[in-house]
């Protein structure tokens, strides 16, 4: 199985990322757990809010795409979705999409029109009400659209990322009672419901990016595949900003800025924005660089989940699947399993950033204005330091 060099991983974040902050923390002390419960609450209560909305939200986004495959006013899109959808796999440039390939331009404009665009809208409107955490906690095991299996890892997931985002925000804290804090989440996570854990280890991209339905959710539902992105960007944006604010307090106070950005990459209810919203699965490495650094198993827990979502929203938008269910039953399935389908630290550090931060969503802090790929050294070399100091 392979391990995490966390020293490794470190030089070559911090090199490639241009991030320059010196990590002046001491050697981590061993120190019992403690509550962060209702520390994001406390500390960020609308990024709280929107946390319980997300789960809300991407539950109904499940049923949105399950419901508009299963009319029967959209059966002639589907079918010629399914024959575009089948040709493109098997072309090869289709092979490397995403984290493996190179630019897209993710048109908004998808098969299903106004039925799209309307569950957007409603989709939308979720993100904006308030939700309990009862509700949020519930939301996925209420998806029509998910089976046992594949709801279980999915809500046990989220639950991991939550207590993930109450020990980030918990200010009272040092970064070793932190560090501490995570180890302990990790372990929970690993013992509490092993059935329904996603791997520790770098699960493969071709999990999501060349299955059999890849880009489903992408070509048939352009509208609600950015804004489930969207919405991954700011939780992995949101922890960049909370570990690097309490890493160098020039970066402190910067949450709010990157919820700022998120609406702006929200838009409108229909999902029309001026501002740049990911057109891949926005992961750690390239949105989080610090978080990874200091904390890199709980950083691949996340991508795992993300890529778990990512490949059960191409299975449920692919059209015309009759064993729909028993599939991501085995997607969810896959996604727990250590021993197969597994990177090393090189090819997940590479997958990750190959398709380039812009295309992600762009940085947490600072700005990029256009995608970072393909540019010299010394252009990125600037880039990364304007990134890192820029006014906000």
């Amino acid at each position: 199985m392979p391990t995490i060099n966390t020293s490794f991983l470190k030089a070559l974040f911090f090199k490639a990322l241009g991030q320059g902050i010196a990590l002046a923390l001491g050697a981590t002390l061993s120190v019992g757990a403690f509550a962060q419960d209702g520390a994001l609450a406390r500390e960020y209560p609308e990024l709280a809010r929107l946390n319980n909305a997300f789960d809300v939200t991407q539950a109904a986004l499940y049923d949105a795409m399950a419901e508009i495959n299963a009319s029967p006013e959209t059966m002639q899109a589907r079918m010629e979705t399914q024959m575009e959808l089948d040709m493109m796999k098997n072309m090869d440039s289709m092979a490397h999409m995403g984290h493996g390939g190179g630019e897209m331009d993710m048109s908004m404009d998808g098969p299903y029109g106004e039925l799209e665009i309307q569950s957007r809208v409603r989709l939308t409107g979720l993100l904006r009400r308030d939700h309990s955490d009862e509700t949020a906690e519930n939301a996925y095991s209420e998806a029509k659209s998910l089976p046992t299996h594949a709801w279980r890892v999915l809500a046990w997931g989220r639950k991991f990322e939550r207590d993930l985002l109450n020990i980030y925000a918990d200010s009272s804290t040092s970064f070793s009672e932190k560090r501490a804090a995570v180890a302990d989440a990790i372990e929970a996570y690993q013992t509490g419901d092993a059935r329904h854990a996603v791997s520790t280890v770098a699960k493969s991209v071709e999990l999501y990016l060349d299955h059999d339905y890849a880009t489903g959710a992408k070509s048939a539902f352009p509208r609600l595949s950015s804004l489930m992105w969207t919405n991954q960007w700011l939780q992995l944006a949101a922890l960049e900003a909370m570990v690097v604010g309490q890493l160098d307090p020039q970066f402190a106070g910067k949450v709010p800025v990157t919820i700022e950005r998120y609406w702006s990459k929200v838009g409108s209810d229909t999902g029309m924005t001026m501002f740049p919203v990911p057109v891949d699965m926005p992961s750690v490495p390239a949105i989080a660089p610090s978080l990874y650094s200091e904390a890199p198993q709980a950083a691949v827990i996340i991508d795992n989940l993300n890529m778990l979502d990512a490949a059960v929203a191409d299975i449920i938008a692919y059209p015309n699947l009759e064993n729909r269910d028993e599939l991501l039953e085995a997607a969810a399935d896959e996604f727990t399993k250590d021993d197969s389908n597994v990177s090393d630290e090189m090819t997940y550090l590479l997958s990750a950033l190959r398709g380039g931060i812009f295309n992600q969503g762009g940085p947490a802090i600072g700005d990029l204005g256009r995608s970072e790929r393909n540019r010299s050294r010394e252009a990125m070399d600037m880039i990364h330091t304007m990134i890192m100091s820029g006014p906000q």
